[in-house]
């Protein structure tokens, strides 16, 4: 084997080889004792399907927190978990690794990303920005004299870069994203509807809104604020988006001021192509249209907005042209 490429998100971790395309998409998320030594007991979706259902003694964590690896230890032990599920490969093309604690920028970040997947027993790690990752996967040619605008948004951080001729023009980034979706939601329904749900639920009204005008509804169950009671509530698709537009619209004024580094030739560039929108944000309903409203310029969803960065890091290992110029 060549080896494989692994998106590690705040959300989810999805990896893909060469010859088999996407071989994981789980959850970054994994079950451990809180006594030493720590070690994974459940990864990915067996973990997630744990979450408020364990005994004392057994603790849901996640080894990336606002898009950044919060513990080495946490990482090294989930990226090993997610390895030991797969066959050996000798490579490894990812996305960006940040650590909170770094000071020295992206070449900090990236070593501490680099020093997991060592940790974990890769031979050779290359570190690929995601949305360069992304723009790959969904076709584009990063080393062309053309410029390409894409729009990142992740669990734990919303980006968008501007990249040409193997080279990084503009970049813009915050750490409000996915997850600040998902608590807008979780406060709605305390808020509005006297009803308290967990994490997965309001995850899941968020990303299952439905995207026509004939669905609606959705109903969501959880514990009535009051009574302590199992309820359930039918929310209306625009109360969703209530719900969520004040941070999506904060999202998008922070990321459209990219724009203001461009120079014109790369902005009748982006006006000719458009932008391009990935991570699972890019999925909810209304922010395709929020980001045009605030860049003046067209949106084009990724058509696997989930997958498309580790399938475009999968792409690099057999382009080490690409990776020398994007990789840290």
């Amino acid at each position: 084997m060549r080896g494989f490429g692994i998106d590690l998100g705040t959300a989810n971790t999805v990896v893909g080889t060469p010859d088999e395309g996407i071989v994981l998409n789980e959850p970054s998320l994994m079950m451990v004792r809180t006594k030493e030594p720590r070690r994974a007991l459940a990864i990915g979706k067996e973990a997630s399907d744990l979450v408020d259902r364990t005994p004392g003694g057994i603790t849901p964590v996640h080894p990336i927190r606002d898009g950044v690896i919060v513990d080495l230890d946490t990482a090294r032990t989930f990226v090993t978990a997610v390895l030991a599920q797969l066959a050996p490969r000798v490579a490894t093309a990812s996305g960006p690794g940040r650590h909170r604690s770094s000071r020295r920028g992206h070449a900090a970040r990236a070593s501490c990303a680099a020093r997991v997947g060592h940790e974990a027993g890769l031979r050779k790690v290359g570190l690929i920005p995601e949305p360069v990752a992304g723009a790959i996967g969904c076709g584009i040619d990063p080393l062309e004299p053309r410029t390409h605008l894409v729009v990142d948004i992740g669990g734990g951080t919303a980006e968008v870069t501007a990249l040409c001729y193997g080279g990084v023009l503009s970049h813009r980034s915050c750490r409000i994203a996915g997850d600040d979706l998902t608590s807008a939601i979780l406060r709605y329904l305390r808020a509005e509807h006297q009803i308290i749900v967990g994490e997965l639920t309001a995850e899941r009204a968020k990303v299952g809104a439905p995207e026509t005008d004939d669905e609606r509804s959705l109903v969501v169950e959880g514990r009535d604020a009051a009574t302590g009671r199992a309820r359930l509530v039918t929310l209306e698709t625009e109360e969703i988006m209530d719900a969520v537009r004040p941070t999506t619209t904060s999202i998008v004024q922070t990321l459209s001021s990219c724009l203001d580094d461009l120079p014109p030739r790369a902005i009748s560039d982006v006006m000719a192509e458009g932008i391009l929108a990935i991570g699972g944000g890019s999925m909810l309903r209304g922010v395709p249209q929020l980001l045009e409203e605030a860049f003046g310029l067209p949106v084009k969803t990724a058509e696997r907005p989930l997958t498309c960065v580790a399938e475009g890091a999968t792409s690099c290992i057999e382009h080490a042209d690409v990776i020398a110029a994007y990789a840290a």
